[in-house]
């Protein structure tokens, strides 16, 4: 183990016998109301289980009859906008439709004795500004950095009696430049620069994440004072582009080009390439070779964590600890909580789909093919292009994946390999396209690119002594199967079956260590956690559906065409992933409306 002695000889896991366990993410929305504006009957105060005030302690807390701004979903785009509007003044409450709070981001016992972050499974994009502002740390948020943080295992036959090869990247980058030049020197000689290069763009960018995109409706067409408003996102942009430089054009490329043709400018070894390509596909309906797949690599090393730029960790008691963390300081504010929100009457339904357009300080927290929405304004817009996502299962395990490129001692506690993204099927680049041309025919790849996590050897709170659990990410599977077929529990199992069978050849015996699973398809995604299409980015992270372009032109600025109806969900800018950025910069709007009126 990193940074200290090993642990003692873990205890035996007490799970014997396997079972299965079934499941499925959510999509989150934001209305509100103008002061003083009635919300329910006048009768007597509404009452909900679950969270209230006091930190969704499961007591009972009335529902007031009127607030500032309502945000309807708890994930974690919509508790930051909460705490933000709390903190600016205006009386918050958040409506959520599951048991609990969190979206994606949630921490759940599937099985029992094993807690799972069902969605969602690593930190790293989550706002420096919202950690401080917030006091994340205060509130009971701890975050487990990883190091080394990648690993890649490869099927190869053994030779002279030696181990498969595998590369093992970590922050130390003479040891990374040692594991490298295994594939070749060259590339670990160009390393370094490769690094200190996206190191250049992301600093770049970062500022545009916490920025209202330019309204390019009011900078050609608006008031004076629209205009001036919109030079502010005009300079925030024309800041990135000098901080690049004259290698402004090289830069753009990245942006541009498929991820294969930008790393075969910097990489000659097909683990390495193939390993790096995997943040430029992963969450996305994109191969290597799709044009603008380098930005979503980009968008994945934005990230820091402990100051560390492009780092990942696990949360301590999974991501769910950081949604809690999150409706603590929203209610320590003052914001109210309600989950269950299936619960409320018809009639407080109904008074959310006929609120008053005219309010400036109503709030929506979602996808643009949310409900509330469509009941607002009818026809309002079209949903964005939104590619199929997946998600393999989380799985109990009773025992650590011994991989064959790197055996576990006899002790059988964690090895430095074991707290990495460990990247399976991905020895070169062809594979990875091979994955994505299967999807592009209606059949879920035959050999997956797969992403497992470890989370249990970092955090042992998470399962029993001696077992684990494990979360399986995988590409690709399509939302609708070839002749419009639908997922069912059988080709459910029979993909999740495949998964394991590829895992089985990296590391003997996984099969049989296995107590119960999860298994997540994206109609699961969408179901459950309210992803649209399954989609974790609610949209697709392509050049078309990013900055003024997100969700769609003239309507980047998280203003709805409906007055008073904010976008502060992952479908708004800066897109995808456990950021807060659109919940935290969708707040701000909405304050500086109230606060002209």
């Amino acid at each position: 183990m990193l940074g200290g002695a090993r642990r003692a000889r873990p205890a035996r896991c007490p799970f014997a016998e396997g079972r299965r366990c079934l499941g499925g993410k959510v999509r989150r929305t934001m209305a509100a109301a103008r002061r003083g504006r009635l919300l329910g009957r006048a009768a007597a105060p509404l009452f909900f289980r679950g969270c209230g005030r006091s930190g969704h302690s499961g007591t009972r807390v009335p529902l007031k009859r009127e607030y500032d701004a309502i945000v309807i979903g708890a994930g974690h785009n919509g508790l930051v906008a909460a705490a933000y509007l709390q903190k600016g003044g205006l009386k918050t409450a958040v409506l959520e439709r599951r048991h609990l709070v969190g979206g994606a981001a949630v921490t759940e016992e599937i099985i029992p004795g094993f807690r799972f972050s069902r969605a969602s499974y690593l930190l790293s994009l989550l706002r420096p500004q919202i950690y401080s502002e917030l006091e994340l740390k205060r509130h009971g948020l701890r975050v487990l950095p990883r190091d080394p943080y990648s690993f890649t295992p490869l099927l190869e036959e053994s030779q002279g009696g030696k181990a498969p090869r595998s590369l093992l990247l970590g922050n130390n980058m003479a040891e990374t430049q040692s594991q490298i030049a295994q594939f070749s020197v060259r590339d670990a000689q160009a390393f370094p620069k490769y690094e200190a290069f996206m190191s250049r763009l992301v600093s770049a960018i970062d500022p545009l994440l916490d920025a209202c995109p330019v309204d390019m409706g009011a900078f050609g067409q608006g008031s004076l004072l629209q205009r001036l408003r919109a030079l502010r996102g005009v300079q925030t942009l024309f800041r990135a582009g000098f901080a690049l430089g004259k290698r402004l054009p090289q830069y753009y490329q990245v942006l541009t080009a498929p991820i294969s043709k930008i790393l075969d400018l910097w990489f000659e070894s097909e683990p390495l390439k193939a390993t790096l390509a995997t943040d430029a596909v992963i969450g996305a309906m994109a191969g290597p070779h799709t044009p603008g797949s380098g930005y979503v690599l980009l968008h994945h090393v934005m990230g820091e964590l402990e100051g560390r730029q492009g780092a990942w960790g696990y949360v301590t008691g999974g991501m769910g600890e950081l949604s809690q963390a999150l409706a603590r300081a929203a209610t320590m504010l003052g914001a109210e909580i309600f989950t269950e929100k299936e619960q409320l009457p018809v009639e407080f339904v109904q008074s959310l789909s006929k609120f008053d357009t005219r309010s400036p300080v109503t709030k929506i927290n979602g996808s643009l093919v949310n409900f509330y929405i469509r009941k607002t304004t009818e026809s309002l817009w079209q949903p964005t292009q939104s590619p199929r996502s997946k998600r393999g299962p989380p799985v109990a395990v009773d025992r650590l994946p011994s991989f064959l490129a790197a055996p576990n001692t006899s002790d059988g506690c964690p090895l430095p390999h074991h707290q990495c993204s460990i990247h399976l099927n991905c020895e070169d680049m062809d594979t990875l396209h091979q994955a994505f041309e299967d999807v592009s025919h209606g059949r879920p790849s035959s050999r997956p690119m797969i992403e497992l996590c470890l989370p249990s050897a970092l955090d042992p709170t998470l399962a029993p002594p001696g077992c684990h659990v494990v979360s399986l990410f995988t590409q690709y599977t399509p939302y609708t199967l070839a002749g419009g077929k639908q997922w069912n529990n059988q080709e459910r199992d029979a993909y999740a079956d495949q998964v394991f069978d590829c895992v089985e050849a990296y590391a003997p015996g996984f099969k049989a260590s296995v107590i119960g699973r999860d298994v997540l398809t994206p109609p699961d995604l969408e179901r459950i956690f309210g992803l649209p299409g399954g989609n974790i980015f609610h949209g697709a992270m392509s050049l078309d559906q990013l900055y003024f372009a997100r969700p769609v032109p003239s309507y980047s600025g998280y203003r709805s065409p409906v007055q008073g109806l904010y976008l502060c969900g992952s479908g708004a800018h800066p897109g995808g992933g456990v950021m807060g950025a659109a919940g935290r910069n969708a707040a701000r709007t909405a304050l500086d409306d109230f606060r002209q009126q």
